[in-house]
């Protein structure tokens, strides 16, 4: 009786790690990062195949603003591993406790909705799984290896954890051949102890290095969110870091606040200050950046994927030619 009382209760708190926090002051939004509220036919029919297979996305619970944009055109980010993560990030909207077992079944459910959504760019990102052995490696080899077998033609951009403290799963991952692997940073290093604190900055630069290490010609991509008091120096630094990384793809958004529990906005950076950052990042070597209010780590997933192709053929022509 009393596992089924903890049970119920556990699924009702959200995030118990932060009930007790004191509540922060949410600002008003800024007139550019207004979105308007999903009501079109696409998102409905989206939202209905995502229920129909028992799926969980990313785009619902950690509460992105662009959801009515990409459901309406069958664009969406499945989250696998289920819905509950080991972590406790001050700036995520996804529920924190213990984790459910796998659902061997989802790889399967994943394919069969990409076949049915036509999808021809698919992105996969996942809830941390600290309590397991290898952090969900073998899970996502699985639904990396499921989509191929049902839908050849469909490119794989997937979204990691950071497999922090889990050997040998980074690099089954990377064997399993996606097109894109996607691990953001979410914030500069300074501000890791209140905004990322199970995660540490340098591991995860790492674990974008050992990628291309392992396969040089897969595409990296990183993000970032801003707003959380981070220094326009820091971000800077945080652009070499990545570049040191041979990072291809760099992401900058605004950072939401999902209730008045997490982290609270430092400011709201405005859309010259992000084309700033994009032209910086460029001229630092990325060969594709993506820097808006509303920019997300697979916002316009698909034909990004396809400029970042033709970035590095345009670049490898170059080289070739000189």
């Amino acid at each position: 009786m009393v596992t089924i009382l903890d049970t119920t209760t556990e699924k009702r708190v959200r995030h118990p790690e932060k009930a007790h926090r004191p509540d922060q002051e949410v600002m008003r939004k800024p007139d550019w990062i207004r979105v308007r509220a999903p009501v079109s036919k696409g998102y409905s029919e989206t939202r209905a195949l995502v229920k129909e297979h028992n799926l969980v996305t990313v785009c619902e619970e950690a509460g992105c603003p662009n959801i009515g944009e990409c459901w309406d055109k069958k664009h969406a980010t499945f989250m696998i591993m289920g819905e509950i993560c080991t972590r406790a990030c001050a700036f995520c909207n996804v529920a924190t406790g213990k984790p459910l077992a796998l659902d061997q079944s989802e790889p399967e459910n994943i394919a069969k909705a990409v076949v049915k959504m036509g999808l021809s760019h698919v992105v996969i990102t996942s809830v941390d799984r600290d309590d397991l052995e290898d952090g969900g490696a073998e899970h996502f080899e699985k639904v990396i290896l499921a989509i191929r077998a049902a839908s050849p033609l469909t490119t794989i951009e997937i979204l990691t954890p950071d497999f922090l403290k889990k050997p040998g799963a980074l690099e089954r991952v990377v064997a399993a051949k996606p097109d894109v692997f996607n691990h953001n940073l979410e914030t500069v290093p300074g501000n890791y102890l209140t905004v990322r604190p199970g995660a540490r900055y340098f591991h995860s630069i790492r674990l974008l290095q050992r990628v291309k290490e392992l396969d040089p010609t897969m595409f990296t991509k990183s993000g970032i969110m801003v707003g959380l008091g981070e220094e326009r120096n820091e971000v800077l630094q945080l652009m070499d870091d990545l570049r040191t990384a041979d990072v291809d793809f760099m992401t900058i958004g605004q950072y939401l606040q999902p209730t008045r529990k997490h982290h609270r906005v430092v400011s709201f950076v405005t859309p010259e200050e992000f084309k700033s950052y994009e032209t910086v990042a460029y001229a630092k070597g990325f060969l594709m950046v993506a820097a808006s209010p509303l920019t997300r780590s697979s916002h316009h997933a698909g034909d990004d994927f396809a400029r970042l192709k033709a970035a590095r053929d345009a670049q490898q022509t170059k080289a070739g030619g000189e």
